[in-house]
C-alpha cells in the first residue's frame, strides 16, 4: 500500500538530509490530519533548529540553554495552521494562540506548547533565548535574514561568552549565512506537498 502525502512529508530522505520530527510530533500531525506541506514546513524549521542549537552548544557553552525545548518549539511553532490552513500559503497571525491551546489540548506542557505563539513576538522583552532561537530558525529555513532578531540572539551570546557584540555577530553570522545558503533545496522540499 503506497504511503500518504503526509507520511511521505515526515519520513522521506532528501538531499540534503533532514532530519524527522522528534516523537510525538509526528504521530500528532498524523492525528490531526495535517497538511503535508505543514509537516514538511516543521520538519525544515526543526532541522534548521538542530543545526543552529549544535553549533550553539559547542561555541557558546556557557549560554544557559534547553536545546529540546528549542527543537519541540521548531517542530510544532505553526501547529495552530492545522486549523487555519489558508495561512500555509497566505498572511495570517490566528494559527498562533490556536496553536497554542491545540498543544495544551493535547497534553504539552506550558513552556513547550508556548512556542507556537511566542514564535512570530521575538520583539516581547520577556522572549527567551529559546524563544529567539525558534524564531530564528523559522526565518533563516528560508534564506531570510532578519537583523533586529539577530541582534537580540547575538547580545545572548555576547553576555554568556563575555566577548564585544560584534565579536559574537561575526560567528553568528557565518552561521546563519551557511544555514541560508540550503535554503533552495528546504523551500523546494516543502513546495512539492499539497497544502490539503
Amino acid at each position: 500500500m503506497p504511503s500518504s502525502p503526509l507520511t511521505h512529508a515526515l519520513t522521506t530522505s532528501v538531499d540534503p538530509p533532514l532530519r524527522p520530527l522528534p516523537d510525538p510530533v509526528p504521530d500528532l500531525l498524523t492525528t490531526l490530519g495535517a497538511a503535508p506541506r505543514l509537516a514538511a514546513h516543521l520538519r525544515a524549521v526543526h532541522d534548521v533548529a538542530y543545526a543552529l542549537t549544535t553549533w550553539i552548544t559547542t561555541a557558546y557553552p556557557t549560554l544557559p540553554l534547553d536545546r529540546e525545548a528549542v527543537l519541540f518549539g521548531a517542530a510544532t511553532h505553526d501547529m495552530g495552521k492545522v486549523l487555519h490552513p489558508a495561512e500555509l500559503t497566505g498572511p495570517g497571525s490566528a494559527h498562533e494562540p490556536a496553536g497554542r491551546t491545540l498543544l495544551l489540548d493535547h497534553g504539552f506542557p506550558p513552556h513547550l506548547a508556548r512556542f507556537a505563539y511566542t514564535h512570530a513576538r521575538w520583539t516581547d522583552p520577556a522572549a527567551t533565548v529559546e524563544d529567539l532561537l525558534v524564531s530564528t530558525a523559522d526565518k533563516v529555513w528560508k534564506g531570510k535574514r532578519v537583523p533586529d532578531l539577530e541582534d537580540l540572539l547575538t547580545a545572548h551570546l555576547a553576555r554568556a561568552a563575555g566577548t564585544q557584540h560584534w565579536e559574537a555577530f561575526l560567528t553568528l553570522d557565518d552561521t546563519l549565512t551557511t544555514l541560508a545558503d540550503a535554503a533552495d533545496s528546504r523551500l523546494s522540499f516543502q513546495n512539492a506537498y499539497p497544502v490539503i
